[in-house]
């Protein structure tokens, strides 16, 4: 098991978090990125992507196996992974499913192309300690499950 990070919009905090649960846990944990992300220990792997759309992702989805974890906020990223079925989660800890995907990619399109016609939608909320605490709980549950899926295998 492993947890993949697509880094670029991982708030710091987030990062921070995820790490100390890899270490305890002894996950090896992967940030992508197509810039390097400073501050990162020396536990970290740190995945440096060639400049150019979608090549972060590209090595997500290449790297990601069945009882892996990955963190991002890209939603077509996120349903590449689902459909993988590989256990994803957004940095608020939001889960993403085969349920749930195909109708937050259509929101998440909706509000795209209503940002591109010139027309202002509501952005993400900041992140703070109430978001943090959503991804605790969400990242031990769902590790807690993987490792269970993944001694039964």
């Amino acid at each position: 098991m492993k947890i993949l990070i697509d880094a670029d919009s991982c708030p710091k905090d987030a990062r921070e978090m995820i790490l100390r649960f890899s270490l305890r846990l002894n996950i090896i944990t992967i940030f992508t990125a197509n810039r390097l992300i400073p501050g990162l220990p020396h536990i970290a792997v740190m995945e440096l992507c060639p400049e150019g759309e979608g090549e972060a992702d590209n090595r997500i989805v290449e790297l990601s196996e069945k009882g892996d974890l990955a963190i991002t906020r890209d939603l077509p990223l996120a349903e590449r992974l689902v459909e993988k079925d590989i256990t994803v989660m957004d940095d608020r800890g939001r889960i993403f499913t085969k349920e749930n995907i195909k109708q937050l990619r259509s929101l998440r399109d909706f509000t795209v192309d209503l940002a591109n016609s010139g027309m202002d939608y509501e952005r993400m909320p900041s992140y703070g300690k109430k978001q943090l605490s959503s991804l605790a709980n969400s990242l031990d549950r769902e590790l807690h499950k993987l490792n269970i899926k993944n001694q039964e295998e």
